[in-house]
C-alpha cells in the first residue's frame, strides 16, 4: 500500500507475515493465496504491502534460484502484492510450540546470521517493484543481553562491517540499496534506542540503522518523540518502522488486572513485562516471572507488557493498549516536513496466541483481522497529511 507524504516523498505500508506459519517455498506461496490475496481484495485499491518473513532455508534456497525468485516475483504481482521490506528478525521456527529466547539465535556474534541476512539483501533487492530503488530488513539487536562481554561486542561489529561491505557490494551489482535495522526489544543487548545508536556508532549510515518498533518503545517506557530525535540527530538513519501496539495492564495487582493478564501468559513467544516507578524502570523477562515473583515488580504502577495487540480494537477493560503511543511514533515519523523512514510494516504476529476468545475464526477472520489493522494505520497516516496513492 503506497501513500504520499506531504512533501511528495512515497511511503509504502504493509503487513508482516510473520504471523502465519509457512517455512517453506510452497507455503510461502500458498500464503499469498489464503491470506494475502484476500487481504488486498478486503482493502480494494492499489498494490498492497507485503513484509515477507523468509526463515534462513527458503531464503538460500531463493538466493540461489533465479527460477524460484521469478515465481514468487510473479506471484505477488498475480496477488497485486509489492514487497520493499522483509523481517529478518527470526531465524526460523518461529512457529514452534515453544519460541520464546530461541528467537534470539543465532545472533550477531558468529557467522550464521550475517549469512542469512546478506541472503535476504538479495532476494529483497530483485523483489523490489521496478520504480523501487531501496528496500529495508529488520534484524535483532545485537543479541539476548546475556551472555555478553567485550568480545562479544567485538565481533558483532565486525559482522556488522561485513554485512555494510556485503551490502555495499550487492547495491554495485543490482543498482538496488537494501537497509538493515538492528531492532530495539526489551531484554536484548540495545534495549532501547539510544543503546542501538551507540551500537551503530561508527557504522555505515548507508546500509546500517534501526528498525524502530512501536510496542518495544512503550515496554521499555521510551518517549516516541526523544527517541526519533536521538537517532536523527545521531544520523543513524530509521530504516523502517513496525506499527505495533503493547498490552497495558494499569492494575497488575488488583484481581480484576490479574486475571484480566493470565490468560495473554502463554506458551510460545517471550513477553517482556516492564514497570516504571519514579522515573526507575523495573522488568521480568516474561509475564509467568513477572507474576511469581512479588519483590520484583512493584506492581505500584501499570505493567507494560510485550505482547502485539491488533491494532484496530482495544483490549477488554481493564486491560488497553498502548495504541496512543503508536500514533505519537507515527507523527514523530511523519508529521514533520519530511518523512523520517518510508516503510512502515505492521507486525501482529501473535493472532493465534490470543486469550481463545479473541482469536480470528479461520483465515477468513483472520483476513479480515490483517485488512482491519491496515486500513487503521492508513487512515492514522493519512491523518498527518499523507494521501494514498
Amino acid at each position: 500500500m503506497r501513500l504520499t507524504h506531504p512533501d511528495g516523498s512515497p511511503v509504502h505500508l504493509a503487513y508482516c507475515t510473520n504471523v502465519h506459519p509457512a517455512e517453506t517455498p510452497a507455503g510461502i506461496l500458498e500464503q499469498l493465496d489464503r491470506y494475502a490475496g484476500p487481504v488486498r481484495d478486503r482493502l480494494g485499491s492499489g498494490p498492497v504491502g507485503l513484509g515477507l518473513w523468509l526463515p534462513a532455508a527458503t531464503a538460500e534456497l531463493l538466493a540461489d534460484s533465479p527460477a524460484d525468485l521469478a515465481e514468487l516475483r510473479q506471484r505477488l504481482a498475480d496477488h497485486g502484492l509489492e514487497t520493499v521490506t522483509l523481517n529478518g528478525f527470526p531465524y526460523r521456527g518461529f512457529h514452534d510450540p515453544v519460541v520464546k529466547q530461541a528467537v534470539y539465535h543465532p545472533d550477531w556474534t558468529g557467522p550464521q546470521r550475517p549469512a542469512y541476512t546478506l541472503r535476504l539483501a538479495r532476494v529483497l533487492a530483485h523483489l523490489l517493484p521496478e520504480d523501487v530503488t531501496r528496500g529495508s530488513v529488520s534484524t535483532l539487536p545485537l543479541a539476548w543481553r546475556e551472555p555478553w562481554d567485550t568480545a562479544s561486542r567485538d565481533a558483532a561489529r565486525r559482522r556488522l562491517d561485513e554485512l555494510a561491505q556485503g551490502l555495499d557490494a550487492l547495491a554495485r551489482e543490482t543498482g538496488r540499496v537494501i537497509r538493515v535495522g538492528l531492532e530495539p526489544e526489551p531484554g536484548c543487548v540495545a534495549e532501547t534506542v539510544p543503546q542501538a545508536v551507540a551500537a551503530l556508532a561508527g557504522t555505515d549510515p548507508r546500509y546500517l540503522g534501526i528498525c524502530l518498533d512501536a510496542c518495544h518503545l512503550a515496554v521499555a517506557h521510551e518517549e516516541p518523540e526523544a527517541a526519533v530525535a536521538t537517532a536523527v540527530a545521531a544520523g543513524v538513519p530509521i530504516v523502517k518502522t513496525q506499527a505495533s501496539a503493547a498490552l497495558i495492564a494499569d492494575d497488575p495487582r488488583g484481581a480484576a488486572g490479574r486475571a484480566a493478564l493470565e490468560p495473554f501468559d502463554e506458551p510460545r513467544f517471550l513477553h517482556q513485562v516492564r514497570e516504571a516507578v519514579s522515573g526507575e524502570v523495573h522488568g521480568r523477562d516474561d509475564l509467568g516471572p513477572a507474576f511469581a515473583d512479588r519483590d520484583g515488580l512493584p506492581g505500584d504502577s501499570a505493567w507494560r507488557v510485550h505482547f502485539h495487540v491488533p491494532l484496530h480494537r482495544e483490549p477488554d477493560p481493564p486491560l488497553r493498549s498502548s495504541r496512543p503511543l503508536l500514533s505519537r511514533t507515527l507523527g514523530a515519523l511523519f508529521g514533520g516536513p519530511h518523512p523520517v523512514t518510508d516503510h512502515v510494516e505492521v507486525e501482529t504476529y501473535t493472532w493465534s496466541v490470543l486469550p481463545e476468545k479473541h482469536r480470528p475464526e479461520g483465515p477468513e477472520g483472520l483476513v479480515d483481522g490483517i485488512a482491519a489493522e491496515l486500513a487503521w494505520c492508513r487512515d492514522e497516516l493519512v491523518s498527518l497529511g499523507l494521501r494514498p496513492g
